[in-house]
Parts: C-alpha cells; sequence; structure tokens
C-alpha cells in the first residue's frame, strides 16, 4: 500500500466551554478540550481502573460557530478528523510541542434535554449557572466482562 491515513475518532465529554478566536478575514476557529475514558479490571488487585484521556480540539469557520452556539461543558460528542502536531517556543526560546485534533466532521449526542439538565445542576458563586459534566451512562463493558465464542 503506497498511501497513508491520518484519521482520528472520538466520542467524549467536553471539559470546557467552546474558546473562539475570530480573524480580519472573517475565519475563526474554536477550541475546546473532550475527555474520553477507559474503564478495565486489573487482573492481579481485582480493582476496577479509570483512565481518562484529554484531547484537544480544534475546528473551523462555521463549524466553530456551530459548536460555539450548541456546545457546552459536559455535553457528549462524536469528533472525526485528523492529527496535527504545531511546533512553538516559550518565553525561555525551548522548541515546544502541542498535539490536537483539527475536527473536520462532528456529531452532537448529548440531547438538548441532558444538555439543559447539565446547565441546571449547579451554580456559581457568581450571577451566571455553570454547566457541570454528570455522567449518566453505565460504565463501558471491558473485554473481561464479555463472555463470547470470538477467537481473539
Amino acid at each position: 500500500m503506497s498511501g497513508t491515513l491520518n484519521k482520528v475518532m472520538l466520542i467524549g465529554h467536553l471539559g470546557d466551554e467552546v474558546k473562539m478566536h475570530y480573524f480580519e478575514g472573517g475565519g475563526c476557529v474554536g477550541r475546546f478540550p473532550i475527555a474520553t475514558n477507559e474503564t478495565y479490571t486489573n487482573k492481579q488487585t481485582n480493582e476496577r481502573v479509570n483512565n481518562t484521556e484529554w484531547h484537544n480540539i480544534v475546528v473551523r469557520n462555521k463549524g466553530a460557530e456551530i459548536c460555539e452556539k450548541y456546545l457546552s461543558k459536559g455535553d457528549k460528542v462524536y469528533i472525526e478528523g485528523r492529527l496535527k502536531t504545531r511546533k512553538w517556543q516559550d518565553e525561555s526560546g525551548n522548541d515546544r510541542y502541542s498535539t490536537e485534533i483539527q475536527c473536520t466532521d462532528f456529531t452532537f449526542l448529548s440531547t438538548k434535554s441532558e444538555s439543559e439538565a447539565n446547565a441546571n445542576t449547579s451554580t456559581n458563586a457568581g450571577d451566571a449557572p455553570s454547566k457541570q459534566a454528570t455522567n449518566t451512562e453505565p460504565p463501558m463493558a471491558s473485554q473481561d466482562d464479555t463472555n463470547d465464542d470470538l477467537p481473539f
């Protein structure tokens, strides 16, 4: 095979609101983190282990505006895109790297009522209500929890 593939598919929950940046030419970019979770049983200790991985999502133009309007912290979303690594220098002149998912497609998985429920679960000390993540889904079944006849 002579071709290559750079494709990412994630389902996770927003860890923060969409942060927008607008350019002079009319374009814009939205950035937000999403969390994916992995749950398994440690075979040595028979203890449940939960791992959370954070991913930085970048979406552009009309897609960014749609995400800003309809997504809130805690909402579940499907993201499709590609990996992009950026190189930059910090204040000390050291090279730094940042890997992001450049979003090409997305699907909102939280219902409107779930999003509104997230918004009403708690309030900040300030005037505006905050949107907290509430995970109402059961944990995902691990390989050990399933009993099937598959040889792999």
